[in-house]
């Protein structure tokens, strides 16, 4: 079967547009947005994620489409700025799309989701964990076009420290917050509130702006304070320096990182990552992600920075059982159809929607550690959130 698109880079993308074009009549096409940092600190993550999402697209289409109609996909470059997600939003409205797959940012999400509600189009975020991307803050209530196939901050900051208390029985922690980053906030807050509930006991919490290098003087103070462990979920660029940084102070305290679970890490980090431990939202130690992975390196040459790239393919397939079941591409079916999604095969698992708040019903996340120079596998945590995204049932 002939492909429906190429991949062209227009003389337009300085303005951040991606366009596979059509070679079919553009009628018959459904149009699924994608907003994606191609350039910027987010790029790593993003470019990946960009190529997995057109490899899942090529599959489908290759398989025959949808309701037997080929996929197009329009990625637009937000560059990991949330006016660029505003303005990539609305772009993709007015291009006709019936849905929207990223960003991959919670402040970028947050900040999109009223131009989505207005044109009552619906979007999938990839690994935004921040739960104001899905319900309001102040009402409380479900954000109607937002969803999301991965866990939220609620849950992976809940269970850093039930790990830490229960795994490792560690009883004091210092925390180091980058105090810009809806992610590295909402980890924080829940990490503090299930430890301290726990048992466990704050000794510091240290603050910083993204952008710093220089962490030798808040590690110094927490350094004389001997905690059990330091607690730093913060981009993994952050957490590189922090660790080396530690060594070099000679800290002895554990490390625990939320954005390292990548070959990256130890790769900036070098030996100081040795020991490090850290958190996922996707492992890339089950058979269907190694697999999936094999596939992309031997098409892209390259091994893919997770977990963005997974999780655009889980969204493309939300998206693909939703218009199956709706038989329509129709705006208002296909949030109905996405609210009420059940048992959904995805390369992260089988999804069903908690239409209260566009989350899983389900979430689980990996808990693994750096070992000479490679990640390994712990384990996996599972439970399920509170319909208020409030408290986590464990299973």
């Amino acid at each position: 079967m002939k492909k429906v698109f190429d991949v062209l880079l227009y003389p337009i993308m300085a303005l951040g547009l991606v366009g596979w074009t059509a070679k079919a009549a553009t009628s018959s096409l459904i149009k699924i947005g994608q907003i994606v940092s191609l350039t910027g600190s987010g790029a790593p993550w993003g470019i990946p994620e960009f190529n997995a999402l057109k490899d899942e697209v090529e599959r489908i289409n290759t398989a025959g489409g949808i309701l037997g109609r080929q996929v197009q996909i329009i990625a637009y470059d937000y560059k990991g700025d949330q006016l660029e997600a505003i303005n990539a939003t609305k772009r993709l409205i007015g291009d006709g799309v019936v849905g929207i797959i990223g960003p991959g940012n919670s402040g970028a999400a947050i900040a999109m989701s009223p131009v989505t509600d207005a044109a009552g189009i619906p979007f999938i975020t990839t690994s935004s964990s921040n739960p104001k991307v899905t319900v309001n803050a102040d009402t409380n209530m479900v954000i109607r076009t937002a969803f999301r196939p991965s866990p939220t901050d609620p849950f992976v900051g809940a269970m850093t420290a039930r790990f830490e208390l229960n795994d490792l029985k560690l009883k004091t922690c210092a925390i180091i917050v980058d105090i810009g980053s809806e992610f590295s906030l909402g980890l924080d807050q829940y990490f503090r509130e299930t430890f301290i509930k726990g048992g466990g006991k704050i000794l510091d919490r240290e603050a910083f702006r993204n952008g710093e290098m220089d962490f030798r003087a808040i590690l110094g103070k927490i350094k004389a304070l001997k905690p059990d462990m330091i607690y730093m979920p913060v981009d993994m660029g952050a957490t590189a320096l922090l660790v080396k940084q530690a060594q070099s102070l000679g800290i002895k305290s554990v490390l625990f990182a939320s954005s390292a679970d990548t070959p990256d890490f130890p790769r900036l980090a070098g030996s100081a990552a040795e020991g490090c431990y850290v958190s996922g939202l996707v492992s890339t130690q089950t058979p269907i992600i190694i697999g999936w992975t094999d596939e992309y390196i031997k098409k892209h040459k390259e091994i893919p920075i997770f977990p963005n790239c997974v999780l655009a393919v889980d969204a493309m397939r939300m998206y693909l059982a939703a218009i199956q079941s709706a038989k329509s591409t129709e705006s208002a079916k296909l949030i109905t159809a996405l609210e009420n999604l059940k048992n959904v095969p995805t390369l992260t698992g089988h999804l069903t929607m908690n239409p209260q708040t566009h989350n899983p019903t389900e979430m689980s996340c990996v808990v693994e550690v750096i070992k000479e120079g490679k990640i390994k596998f712990i384990k996996y945590i599972t439970g399920k959130l509170s319909s208020l995204n409030t408290s986590v049932e464990w299973n």
